[in-house]
């Protein structure tokens, strides 16, 4: 089959898609052309796309604009918090894709990615009328599609119902159901209230005792410092990623406040097997739950890499967006980047480095020489 070439293939369609695309075309790269961007879901959005009706902006993470999001008129800051976040998230990158011109083909469920005997990449999957090929890809593919699976005996003998973070739908589903919520992250907490508002009884379940923070700027900046720095430590080394929670801790804004005071964030540690009607905890004693929801986050979805010998749970050495060991791969939202303040940051430095190595064909790419602060002011000898 006759392949389709580009400088440039973006895989995924979200915050670090969409951050990395602008910045390319802000580099002469446009799309299409030049840059081929293609993503999975039927729609604008990303991953929040996929996320559940009742789930509000104020109940998630804060979400950053994206860069010149102001100059299609649109904010994150003064977007409206009574509709579901998965529909303010969609109008809105559908408005910026609009304003800047970005072309992206979907739906496109990328499979494969292999290496040409000319060194180029070979992009393969369902939705694309011929591959494309590439110098260079950049893996903007998120985590939503790879949610971690539990480390626990007995989960394939629960009778109940098991599912995970990206199977949520409605806490309707639970009405009058004992379920045990596992994960010590914001999702987890958010299952808790909307299930307890919906009649489920819920039990909360972390591995590790969960640091509660009362919320101040300085603290959520110097927290968030440490989350980007330990992130860049596990990508640089190709270790398995940590947790954000893990490093941040959980900032006790109101609502969540509220939920302490009617006791209903009383964690349990967590339970050492499933059985057919329950788990058992600790003591030993057996707790009756009708349902699990497993929490317990996500890898970022590398599979269609693994042909490179690219995989998320042995960990995939990373330094400044580029996988280290595979030319012409980039990961962009990756570790570090993976936040939605330092996604722009991340993207802006990506497109740099993708123009660098399309130009000289250098890996790792070729770093800008750092010029002294005091530079222009020195006097020619």
């Amino acid at each position: 089959m006759t392949a389709t070439s580009s400088d440039v293939v973006v895989i995924g369609a979200g915050q670090a898609g969409l951050s990395v695309a602008y910045h390319l075309q802000r580099r002469g790269l446009e799309t299409p052309g030049a840059v081929t961007i293609v993503d999975r879901g039927p729609v604008t959005g990303g991953a929040w796309q996929h996320r559940w009706e009742a789930l509000r902006l104020g109940d998630a993470h804060r979400v950053h604009d994206l860069p010149g999001m102001d100059q299609a008129g649109i904010s994150f800051a003064t977007a409206p918090g009574d509709v579901p976040a998965r529909d303010v998230v969609a109008d809105y990158y559908r408005r910026y894709e609009s304003h800047f011109g970005i072309t992206v083909h979907r739906p496109v469920d990328v499979e494969r990615v292999t290496r040409q005997s000319d060194g180029r990449l070979r992009v393969s999957g369902a939705g694309l009328d011929a591959p494309l090929v590439a110098p260079v890809v950049v893996a903007a593919v998120g985590t939503w599609g790879s949610p971690r699976e539990p480390a626990v005996p007995g989960t394939d003998l629960f009778r109940g119902t098991q599912i995970t973070t990206a199977e949520y739908r409605s806490a309707q589903d639970f009405a009058g159901l004992r379920v045990a919520v596992v994960g010590g992250g914001t999702s987890a907490i958010g299952f808790v209230r909307e299930l307890a508002d919906a009649g489920a009884e819920t039990f909360w379940f972390t591995r590790r005792p969960v640091r509660f923070l009362e919320a101040s700027a300085t603290l959520g900046e110097d927290l968030g410092r440490e989350s980007v720095r330990l992130q860049d430590d596990a990508a640089r080394e190709g270790r398995e990623l940590p947790s954000i929670v893990s490093t941040t801790g959980i900032p006790l804004a109101p609502r969540i406040r509220r939920l302490r005071e009617r006791g209903l964030l009383e964690r349990r540690p967590m339970f050492v097997r499933a059985v057919s009607d329950g788990v058992v905890e600790q003591d030993g004693r057996t707790l009756p739950v009708d349902a699990i929801i497993w929490a317990i986050g996500f890898r970022a979805e590398l599979s269609p890499f693994a042909p490179l010998g690219v995989d998320a749970r042995a960990g995939v050495e990373v330094e400044q967006g580029h996988a280290v060991r595979v030319p012409g791969l980039f990961l962009a939202g990756y570790g570090p980047q993976a936040s939605t303040v330092s996604a722009n940051r991340g993207a802006r430095r990506i497109a740099r480095d993708v123009s660098a190595y399309l130009d000289d064909g250098r890996w790792p790419p070729t770093q800008p020489r750092r010029v002294p602060a005091d530079y222009s002011s020195a006097s020619p000898r």
